[in-house]
């Protein structure tokens, strides 16, 4: 345990402590309505920590997602700004963040695995600027990308050697679609 975990695990105990101790002074005479009053914040805390947990899930079911009308792929603006495209790249659904200031399509490390691609066995010869500075990149070849009605064969994209929490869809591939932003919503047409 760190010095800053037992930090915070003594100071956690001493907030207890301090609130037990309160209770037991206000409700001393009161017991069975101290139990009661513990109990229904016992349950309040439960309830909202059961909704954070569920909230990613219940956003996504919520929400709408990505469509495909009349020969189009629409996209729905997330809450967090972005446009997420849900591609099946050989054979594996991802999830792909549009960023048009990416060139090529860029993999994180856990993307790239989930698609079979062999990370151990990458040489990473190729260099890209990001926002974060300087990442080493390795050139990878996809068989195919499919999105809504539109496939694709042999595309190049990169796998990141650095950090990333998701993987980024470039202009190399958004190039091939005519881009609409209407009323947060992303339309790609051929």
């Amino acid at each position: 345990m760190s010095g800053d975990s037992f930090g915070s695990l003594i100071y956690l105990a001493l907030l207890l402590a301090a609130l037990g101790g309160w209770a037991l002074v206000e409700y001393r005479t009161r017991m069975g309505e101290m139990l009661r009053v513990g109990a229904a914040w016992g349950l309040i805390f439960v309830a909202v920590a059961a909704g954070y947990a569920i909230w990613g899930d219940l956003r996504r079911d919520i929400l709408p997602t990505q469509s495909v009308q009349a020969g189009s792929v629409l996209i729905p603006r997330a809450q967090d700004g972005h446009y997420y495209l849900g591609l099946n790249i050989n054979g594996a659904d991802i999830t792909l963040m549009a960023d048009t200031g990416a060139s090529g399509i860029v993999f994180s490390k856990a993307d790239a695995q989930s698609l079979g691609i062999d990370i151990a066995n990458l040489r990473y010869l190729g260099t890209a600027m990001t926002a974060n500075g300087e990442v080493r990149t390795a050139r990878v070849t996809l068989d195919t990308i499919t999105l809504g009605p539109f496939s694709d064969a042999n595309i190049t994209a990169f796998v990141n050697d650095g950090e990333m929490d998701g993987s980024l869809l470039g202009m190399e591939y958004l190039g091939r679609f005519n881009i609409s932003l209407v009323d947060n919503q992303m339309e790609l047409t051929r």
